[in-house]
């Protein structure tokens, strides 16, 4: 398969993985990153490191794996601007489509090519090829994005027009965020009544009572510091969930309370109209 040039923005822990894999399977990565260490990490396994944001845009595929709406609005309409009439901007971003959507008055045809192509997963999974991602878009955007995330992902499940994706990741991670705050919840039952956590975590992860959240908190060491390292990923993924689906006429209200109620602080959400 002829290799791509992709332009690539947003190289943290997730990103910079993406970056590794596609550089592996031969394709051109013109990379915009503000922090010299990774830009010279990345350079070194052959990335062309650029020094305006708005030169990734000469691209086949526009990567971006940004944190939250903030920084796609901050970030990308110069990209969007930019880009040749056939680029596809890839956007790994869980956010609301809204501000996906705004990006189309930024391109010069005045509909930009953007799949929305959330994932699940860590660096590891990135690393050994097992990413799962979901994609939304028109059916050639999303042809020539599977081009790009098959290089890292295990799992691609197309999900239906621009936005679907994010609809998906967003009630998934609401539905984590749940599980989440249960799970400690269930934890602190059990330190309560003299079981340790270990033994308890132990239990749940062959038991019916187990969950991802589960093994999640195992793997980080326990409730503490899950807790402290999934907080600002809740906050920001349920705030989008709710901007996202409170005018959908669907009540969702149970299982943001259950997202919101727990140990995890993950600041004030709730369904009522903001001031």
């Amino acid at each position: 398969m002829t290799a791509l040039t992709i332009g690539f923005i947003g190289a943290g822990r997730i990103g910079a993985a993406m970056v590794e894999r596609l550089l592996a399977a031969g394709h051109r990565v013109r990379l915009y990153a503000r922090r010299p260490e990774v830009r010279d990490r990345l350079a070194a396994l052959g990335a062309e490191p650029v020094d305006r944001i708005r030169d990734i845009a000469a691209a086949d595929v526009v990567v971006s794996c940004l944190f939250g709406d903030d920084q796609i609005s901050t970030l990308l309409p110069e990209v969007v601007a930019a880009m040749a009439d056939g680029t596809v901007l890839l956007s790994h971003t869980t956010g609301t489509p809204e501000v996906l959507h705004s990006l189309d008055r930024f391109a010069p045809t005045g509909q930009a090519a953007v799949v929305d192509a959330t994932f699940s997963g860590t660096p590891e999974a990135v690393r050994a090829g097992k990413l799962v991602v979901f994609l939304g878009g028109t059916p050639e955007h999303v042809s020539i994005a599977r081009r790009v995330v098959d290089c890292y992902a295990g799992t691609v499940i197309e999900t239906g027009g621009r936005g679907s994706a994010l609809r998906v990741k967003l009630i998934n991670n609401l539905l984590f965020a749940a599980v989440s705050q249960l799970t400690l919840q269930g934890l602190t039952l059990g330190r309560g009544v003299g079981i340790d956590e270990g033994v308890m975590l132990e239990a749940l992860a062959i038991s019916s009572g187990g969950t991802t959240a589960g093994r999640y908190i195992a793997d980080r060491g326990g409730s503490e510091s899950f807790a402290a390292a999934v907080a600002p990923f809740l906050h920001k993924d349920v705030a989008a969930c709710r901007a996202a689906l409170t005018d959908s006429g669907v009540d969702f209200s149970g299982l943001l309370g259950a997202a919101c109620g727990g140990p995890i602080d993950i600041g004030d959400i709730s369904l009522k109209e903001e001031t």
